[in-house]
């Protein structure tokens, strides 16, 4: 199977917060955030590998700024690793004033997907080429996050995650 840039699964999706996207504070909805997250990170997810997937887990949410109704809200997902049969998204969240158009980065989102047929089985997927500065900076934490996520769902021994170890023991 050939390799693949980031850049390919690059997905860029835009939404307006309206007033039934808000709670009572006229903020949006952590969980209607988190909706918008996991489309943009399929759409990646299946860019990157050409075919079904589906979301194996939110790995991370912040909600580091509310966002106001009105805003206009841009979602940036690519692909930041690729392992067996699964793929870490990045989403990175924008939102621009519409009045002014200035964009601020106000949250940010990890999820991994996983590839399937038509039975649900998990199919492999492309490696990954990261290009930039940030690629692969995020490209080489992926394996770490993966190792931790791993050992916290108990499927992986604290002593086999020799990534994440190597941050905590020096040889």
């Amino acid at each position: 199977m050939k390799p693949k840039f980031a850049r390919e699964s690059l997905t860029i999706n835009t939404e307006v917060v309206l007033p039934n996207d808000t709670n009572h504070v006229g903020n949006l909805f952590g969980g209607k955030l988190m909706q918008w997250v996991d489309i943009s990170a399929a759409i990646a997810a299946q860019r990157h590998c050409g075919r079904v997937v589906v979301t194996a887990s939110i790995n991370h949410v912040s909600f580091d700024n509310p966002i106001k109704q009105n805003s206009i809200v841009t979602f940036e997902a690519k692909v930041s690793r690729a392992f067996n049969s699964s793929m870490e998204v990045f989403v990175d969240v924008w939102v621009e004033n519409p009045v002014t158009g200035q964009k601020t980065k106000c949250n940010e989102a990890i999820t991994t997907f996983v590839a399937i047929d038509q039975n649900g089985a998990p199919l492999p997927v492309p490696q990954l080429i990261p290009e930039t500065e940030e690629e692969k900076k995020r490209y080489d934490s992926a394996l770490r996050r993966r190792q931790l996520s791993l050992i916290l769902a108990g499927r992986m021994k604290p002593d086999e995650a020799t990534e994440l170890k190597a941050l905590f023991v020096k040889d």
